[in-house]
């Protein structure tokens, strides 16, 4: 197996010069860095990545901690910070909380003693998080992707929940809806959520209307509809719904349409996040966007700069309406469940 002194022979350079085009390319003249590079491309050589790492103490690694990989959203927000990292040498090691709070302390402390350079987090509830609490004194940079900033003292990169909320609430009333409810996953388990309640409660009392209590479903993606129908009969019944995530909405219209509702005609279902799915089931999903990918790329830039020792305080990006047939307005057509 060839070593870097045979690279460094094959090219005519000192050894010391031949470790510098791989370590530190921008200091090595352009001819002399593309002779190295051939020569250890003729040679089979890699440089040994591990010790280079070992003698600048940098990894050249962020550790991203995101609740699933089965949204989308994360999905999207992942494979946004991953070509972010590695435009500027980075590369991501990502692991999951499956929304336990529980697994949060675990899992960071595990990219700790992996010597990340900077932490890029997801936790359940920013304002009372025991991961946080550990964090702060440590020394790793770190930031949180979607939750609100609240009093964690964090840098947070995403939307603002709360107006994002108010929004989606605001464009039912516009067409007419007073009876509204929103439905989310534990409440718990995402800050997110909460903020987006709260937005709702904040348009609704804003438009002299009584906020309803949330509907929690047992998870966070999928709806029961058992859940939700004490409110789906009677004359208060709800004529339309907003969902805290979209996969929520998707599995809710689902489980509606199988029990002979129409959708928006007997009930409204909103979502929030924009995924690309919603837009191709029928009816297209009207639903809250977030800039999932700038999302992400915000994530890595601020977090670079961090880690260089720069103070950022990115304000929170925007968010969008997305038009869909999910949503309609309302009608006076009873309906009881289990009859078509």
């Amino acid at each position: 197996m060839a070593d870097l002194l045979s690279v460094a022979k094959l090219a005519g350079v000192s050894r010391a010069t031949a470790a510098r085009a791989f370590s530190n390319p921008d200091l090595v003249r352009p001819t002399t860095r593309e002779r190295v590079f051939d020569a250890a491309k003729q040679l089979a050589f890699r440089p040994n990545k591990v010790a280079q790492q070992l003698r600048s103490q940098a990894t050249q690694m962020i550790g991203v901690m995101v609740p699933s990989l089965d949204n989308p959203v994360f999905a999207e927000q992942l494979q946004a910070m991953e070509v972010a990292a590695r435009a500027c040498g980075y590369s991501l090691l990502v692991t999951t909380s499956e929304y336990s709070p529980s697994r949060e302390s675990d899992i960071v402390e595990e990219m700790l003693r992996q010597r990340v350079d900077g932490l890029v987090l997801t936790v359940a509830d920013a304002g009372s998080s025991a991961v946080l609490d550990k964090l702060r004194l440590e020394t790793t940079p770190c930031l949180l992707v979607y939750n609100p900033p609240a009093n964690s003292g964090f840098t947070s990169i995403g939307v603002d929940n709360h107006a994002a909320g108010t929004d989606a609430t605001r464009h039912l009333l516009a067409l007419g809806h007073s009876r509204i409810g929103m439905v989310a996953g534990p409440l718990l388990q995402s800050d997110r959520a909460k903020q987006r309640y709260s937005g709702y409660c904040h348009a609704m009392i804003e438009a002299g209307f009584t906020p309803r209590p949330l509907v929690e479903m047992e998870r966070h993606t999928q709806a029961d509809l058992n859940s939700l129908t004490p409110e789906l009969t009677g004359e208060d019944a709800l004529t339309a719904v907003i969902c805290t995530n979209d996969l929520l909405a998707i599995s809710l219209m689902g489980e509606l349409q199988r029990e002979g509702f129409s959708v928006p005609e007997n009930l409204s279902v909103m979502g929030f996040d924009g995924i690309a799915l919603g837009k191709h089931i029928y009816p297209a999903l009207c639903t809250i966007e977030q800039p999932r990918a700038d999302i992400g790329r915000t994530a890595v830039q601020t977090l670079l700069a961090k880690i260089r020792g720069e103070i950022c305080t990115p304000a929170p990006l925007p968010h969008a309406l997305r038009k869909g047939e999910s949503v309609g307005m309302p009608t006076t057509r009873k309906f009881k469940l289990g009859t078509s």
